[in-house]
C-alpha cells in the first residue's frame, strides 16, 4: 500500500479540481461576508447562503477591473474556478469576475460614486462657477473624429464668428478614456487663456458614456479653475460629469448655443439699447431745458434787487444794533472792572504798607507774625512801603 505525504495528497486533490471541466469555470451565487480588501489589492471574502459557505479569493489583476465596490451583505454572482490552497489544504473559489445579483454592476458603481462625491461636496451649488457671457476663447475636450465636435464648431462659428476655439483631442470611450479626458482638462487649465470649457461627446449606451461616470473625470472637472460645461450624450443621458460641472447642457449642440450668444440677436439687442439710450438722452435734455426756462422765468432772476435790497436794509439795521449794543456792553464791563479794582486796592497789602505798616520775614522768606519764631541775633528783613531793610534781632518781647 502506497503511503502519501500530506503535500502529495494535496497536490493530487488539487489536480483533480483543476482538471475537472465543471469546476474549472463555474458561476456561484451567494451573499458576501468577512470581506477584506488587502493593501496588496487582493480581495478575500466568504460567499454564503443559508446552509453553506465557501472562501473566495480575487487577485488584484481581477479586482481592479470591478466597476463597483463589494460590501458585506451584498448578493453577488461570481465566475471563477475551484482549486486547493495547499498551505491550509482547503479548497477555494478563485474569482475571475463578479457582478451584483439583480442590479447591474454599472448601476451600483454609479450610485456608489455619486454618494462618495456628494459627501465631498462636489455637487453643491455654492462651488459652481459662473459661465462668462461672451467668452473670447473656448476650449473643447472631446474626440476629434466625433460628429459632436463638428456640430459644436458649426453652431459656435455661426452664432459668434469671432470666437477662438481650442481643441484638446481625447478618447471618449474605452479603458483609457478617463485618463485621457482628465489630462485634456488639465492641459486646457495650463494654457491660462481659456475662458470656458466644454467637456463631452455624442450619445451612446451607458457603457459607451461610462468614462464620464468615473471618479477621475469628476475630480478633474472639480479641480478645473476654468468654468466647465458638461455636454454628454442626449437630453435623457445624465452623468456624474453633469453633476460636478458648473453647467449641464443636454447635448453638445445645446452646449454650443449656451456658451456663446447669437451675433444677430446681440445686434438686435444692441440696436434696441441704442434707441433706448438716444430716447433717454433726448428726454433728459428736454427736461433740462424746461428746468432752465423755468429758472430764468423766476422773479428772483428777473428782479434780483427785490431780494438783495431788503437783505441790505436788514443788514444795515443789524449793524447799527450791533454797534450800539457793543458800546453799552463795553461801558458796563468798564464800570464793573473799576468797581472790582477799588475793592482789590482796599484788600491789597500795598495799601496796608502805605498806612505805615511793614512786613517782617526771615532770611528764608517766611513771614513772621510771632516773636517766638525768631531768635535773638537772627537776621530778618523788613518790607516797607518803599524799599526794604535788613535787621538783626537784639531783643524780643513775648
Amino acid at each position: 500500500m502506497k503511503i502519501l505525504s500530506v503535500s502529495e495528497l494535496t497536490k493530487y486533490i488539487k489536480d483533480k479540481f483543476e482538471n475537472d471541466f465543471f469546476l474549472s469555470n463555474l458561476w456561484v451565487k451567494g451573499e458576501i461576508s468577512n470581506l477584506k480588501l488587502h493593501s496588496s489589492g487582493h480581495a478575500y471574502l466568504t460567499l454564503k447562503d443559508k446552509d453553506c459557505s465557501i472562501k473566495i479569493v480575487m487577485f488584484r489583476s481581477r479586482a481592479r477591473r470591478l466597476l463597483f465596490r463589494p460590501e458585506n451583505g451584498m448578493s453577488v454572482i461570481i465566475q471563477g474556478y475551484i482549486s486547493i490552497y495547499e498551505r491550509d489544504g482547503t479548497y477555494q473559489l478563485y474569482a475571475e469576475s463578479m457582478e451584483p445579483d439583480g442590479v447591474g454592476a454599472l448601476y451600483i458603481a454609479l450610485e456608489q460614486l455619486k454618494q462618495k462625491l456628494a459627501a465631498q461636496g462636489l455637487f453643491d451649488k455654492e462651488r459652481k462657477k459662473p459661465i462668462p457671457r461672451i467668452p473670447k476663447v473656448i476650449g473643447i475636450v472631446t474626440s476629434p473624429t466625433g460628429a459632436a465636435l463638428q456640430d459644436m464648431l458649426n453652431i459656435m462659428r455661426r452664432r459668434w464668428p469671432k470666437v477662438q476655439i481650442l481643441l484638446a483631442p481625447v478618447l471618449v470611450q474605452g479603458e483609457g478614456a478617463p485618463a485621457s479626458i482628465s489630462r485634456g482638462i488639465e492641459q486646457m487649465n495650463g494654457l491660462g487663456t481659456v475662458d470656458v470649457l466644454i467637456v463631452g461627446r455624442g450619445g451612446g449606451s451607458l457603457e459607451e458614456l461610462w468614462a464620464f461616470n468615473t471618479e477621475a473625470v469628476a475630480m478633474a472637472i472639480a479641480k478645473s479653475k476654468i468654468p466647465v460645461i458638461s455636454a454628454v450624450g442626449h437630453e435623457t443621458d445624465f452623468t456624474v460629469a453633469d453633476m460636478v460641472a458648473d453647467l449641464r447642457a443636454p447635448t453638445p449642440s445645446a452646449a454650443a448655443e449656451l456658451v456663446v450668444p447669437d451675433c444677430q440677436e446681440m445686434g438686435r439687442y444692441l440696436g434696441t439699447l441704442e434707441k433706448r439710450l438716444v430716447k433717454g438722452m433726448a428726454n433728459y435734455l428736454d427736461k433740462s431745458k424746461q428746468r432752465v426756462k423755468h429758472c430764468l422765468a423766476a422773479p428772483s432772476l428777473q428782479r434780483p434787487y427785490l431780494i438783495t435790497g431788503s437783505r441790505q436794509q436788514t443788514l444795515d439795521l443789524l449793524t447799527n444794533n450791533l454797534q450800539r449794543n457793543g458800546k453799552i456792553c463795553l461801558a458796563e464791563r468798564t464800570s464793573q472792572l473799576a468797581n472790582l479794582a477799588g475793592k482789590l486796592n482796599v484788600l491789597s497789602p500795598l495799601a496796608t504798607l502805605a498806612r505805615g505798616y511793614s512786613i517782617c520775614s526771615t532770611s528764608n522768606g517766611d513771614i513772621l507774625s510771632d516773636a517766638t519764631k525768631v531768635e535773638v541775633g537772627q537776621g530778618v528783613e523788613v518790607v516797607l512801603r518803599k524799599g526794604k531793610i535788613s535787621c538783626q534781632v537784639k531783643e524780643k518781647q513775648i
